[in-house]
């Protein structure tokens, strides 16, 4: 079955830089997206970035465009979401997600299947 997990997550200090990766598994598609959403403690999920293992477009929130950086290895599906410039408000759990409609959105709606998330904290 799909499977999706996410990894690199933990504790760092403020302006410092994290990547997290995610590896899907358990389909064949080649023609999808792959998004990152993040969710801090009594807050609503929020998409950060998502790209098309299509044609490699991508999508950020207007919230993290210049510090995050997503990209692909379609060869080992994997998407990896480089975060720069951490800031104490960037700390929630932060999930990937699956869409095979491939609709380039950020909405958690449109997306099929979700990792378990893990948790990234900026703390001095």
């Amino acid at each position: 079955q799909v499977k999706l997990v996410e990894s690199g997550g933990g504790l760092v200090r403020p302006g410092e830089s994290l990547r997290l990766s995610c590896t899907a598994s358990g389909f064949t598609r080649d023609r999808y997206v792959i998004g990152w959403f993040r969710q801090a403690p009594g807050k609503e999920r929020e998409g950060v970035s998502c790209i098309s293992n299509t044609d490699g477009r991508t999508l950020y929130a207007n919230s993290v465009k210049g510090r995050f950086t997503i990209s692909k290895d379609s060869a080992k599906r994997t998407v990896d979401l480089e975060i720069d410039s951490l800031k104490p408000e960037d700390t929630a759990v932060y999930y990937c997600a699956l869409d095979l409609d491939q609709a380039l959105v950020l909405g958690s709606y449109e997306y099929d299947y979700w990792g378990q998330g893990t948790q990234v904290t900026v703390s001095s």
